[in-house]
This record gives C-alpha cells, sequence and structure tokens, in this order.
C-alpha cells in the first residue's frame, strides 16, 4: 500500500507542476486562477499521500514494533528480562524524542557512537506533527518536517536502540509539548530534546530532560585560565579595546586589547571561561610579547 501512496504522491507532484506552468501562461486571469488553485490543491494531495507512506513504512518497521506474533506493546513497558526484578536499576529509562530533535538530527549521530541504550520512543502525536510541517506550503518548513522523517527512517534501520512508537495520547491537551510533559510524567520517561522552553517546562514538570545542545556544550574542549590560544578576530566587542573572535565548534572569545587587529590572528591568554544559557563564553587577553607582537594575516 506504501508503494502506491508513494507513486500516487509522484504522480500528483507532477501534475501539480504542469497546472501551475500552465497557470503562469495562461493569458486569461479567470482560467489561470482555477488552473492555479488545482495546482495547488494538487500539491497538498501530493505531500499528504507522501507523508502517508512515509509514516506507513515507519509504522510497518520490525524496529517500531515488538512482541509476539508482530503485535504492538506498549513502548512504555518493556519486557522485564528473565530473573530481573522489576525495578532494575540497571535497565535504560525510556527516553521520549520530542520534534525538535528529531528534525535537529544530532541524535542519529549519538545513536552511531553506541552511547544511547535502550528504548527511544517516538509518540503518535509527533509523527503526527512531523507529517504537518512536511505537508506545509512553505518550502522551509516543509523542508524540515521531510528531514524529520528522513531521519526516523535512518534511526530505525540501526539495531540499537530500539525505535517504537506510542499510541498514548491526552485528547485533553491540545500542545505537543503539554502531551510530551504528560506523557513522561505517566509513565517516568526521560524527555530527550532541545528545545529550550520545552527544557524549563518539563523540569518544573518534575519531569528528567535530556538536552542535546547541553550535551554538545558539555563536550567542548575545557579552556583552562593561563592558557594560550590562537584566534581570528571579525568584530568589536561591546567595551571599549575589546574584539570578539569564535571557535570552531561556535564558542565566543572575548578578547581584551585587540579592538585594533580585526581581520587578523592573534596568539591570545585565556583569563576565564563562563557557562550561560545560551552556550560557553571565553574571556582572554591579548598580551604583545617583547620581541614583537604575535600578530597574523587571516589564514586564507
Amino acid at each position: 500500500m506504501s508503494m502506491v501512496k508513494t507513486a500516487a504522491g509522484t504522480a500528483l507532484g507532477a501534475a501539480a507542476g504542469v497546472l501551475l506552468v500552465v497557470a503562469l501562461r495562461e493569458p486569461h486571469p479567470a482560467r489561470a486562477a482555477v488552473l492555479a488553485a488545482l495546482g495547488s490543491a494538487a500539491l497538498a494531495l501530493s505531500g499528504l499521500a507522501l507523508g502517508a507512506a512515509a509514516l506507513e513504512r515507519l509504522g510497518r518497521s520490525p524496529a517500531l514494533r515488538s512482541g509476539m506474533g508482530g503485535a504492538a506493546t506498549d513502548p512504555l513497558a518493556p519486557p522485564v528480562p528473565a530473573g530481573a526484578p522489576a525495578s532494575d536499576p540497571g535497565r535504560a529509562c525510556p527516553k521520549i524524542l520530542d520534534t525538535n530533535v528529531i528534525i535537529d538530527g544530532r541524535i542519529a549521530d549519538l545513536c552511531e557512537t553506541g552511547f544511547v541504550e535502550g528504548m527511544l520512543v517516538v509518540p503518535q502525536f509527533v509523527l503526527r506533527e512531523l507529517q504537518y510541517i512536511a505537508d506545509s506550503t512553505d518550502s522551509l518548513k516543509r523542508n524540515r518536517g521531510r528531514r524529520g522523517l528522513d531521519v526516523l527512517a535512518r534511526m530505525q534501520k540501526r539495531p540499537d536502540p530500539t525505535i517504537l512508537v506510542s499510541d498514548r495520547d491526552f485528547p485533553l491537551v491540545r500542545e505537543v509539548d503539554a502531551k510530551l510533559v504528560a506523557l513522561a510524567r505517566e509513565t517516568g520517561a526521560r524527555i530527550v530534546t532541545n528545545d529550550f522552553n520545552l527544557n524549563k517546562v518539563a523540569e518544573l514538570s518534575g519531569v528528567t530532560v535530556l538536552n542535546i545542545n547541553q550535551l554538545a556544550n558539555a563536550l567542548k574542549p575545557v579552556a583552562l585560565p593561563g592558557e594560550l590560544m590562537r584566534v581570528s578576530v571579525i568584530k568589536e566587542g561591546k567595551e571599549a579595546n575589546q574584539g570578539v573572535a569564535y571557535l570552531e565548534d561556535g564558542t565566543m572569545v572575548v578578547v581584551d586589547n585587540a579592538r585594533r587587529f580585526i581581520g587578523k590572528q592573534l596568539e591570545v591568554t585565556v583569563t576565564s571561561a563562563i557557562q550561560t544559557t545560551a552556550g560557553r563564553m571565553i574571556f582572554a587577553q591579548y598580551l604583545p610579547r617583547e620581541n614583537g607582537p604575535a600578530v597574523a594575516e587571516p589564514a586564507p
């Protein structure tokens, strides 16, 4: 059935393209409007068919199902190993993926490293939101939604961790973020996200959150006071005589005495580093050497 939906979506997409091209060339305004409307409708139906086919493939995948005879089981109640107590601390806690972290895609890279254990849960309401985004008439949103579906398809091909779809829903709750928090509170699972606001709301609700951005910041190399580093000053700082540079991982470096060296490379001395909600920030100072300043032109 998914092949039929894929073929139908492709055919509708091609028809939409033809109708829109003809509409652009039609000199009569009324006919052009009708053709454009038909083309837009065909384009929307194409997105729906392709999205439905993708979701059907995800739902049919063995990686998204468990239990005897292929019947779907509750992904938030994994089977207890033989002889293990129900509250075995060695069993990994299920982790619920939100829409943003799926579209972001780094969760797939993290899974491939082997650091993620246990079960990753994708609620049906998250899949529906992904499909809604993938069907958007806005090209940017549409590409983000399709990227999210591609990321899930990539993750389900790996044997570990297991990707399971949960049918649990909360009809009285409208917002997806609120549904995620409710699901995590009900099941004791953790939420994996990169959304700052969801992170705060979940923590206030007593839900454990695994934030991909916080993990990325924690893995950045540590800069200790007194260390030397080479940076390229690219703009002025807020304070007098300050310059601003960035490391390869995006960390901002604020350099004293470097304002006049914008566009050049400097060897600077780290004075301190702080962690903010937006990431890590390093403060450094440029001290000319006795035998001349350590200044170089930017590398080509």
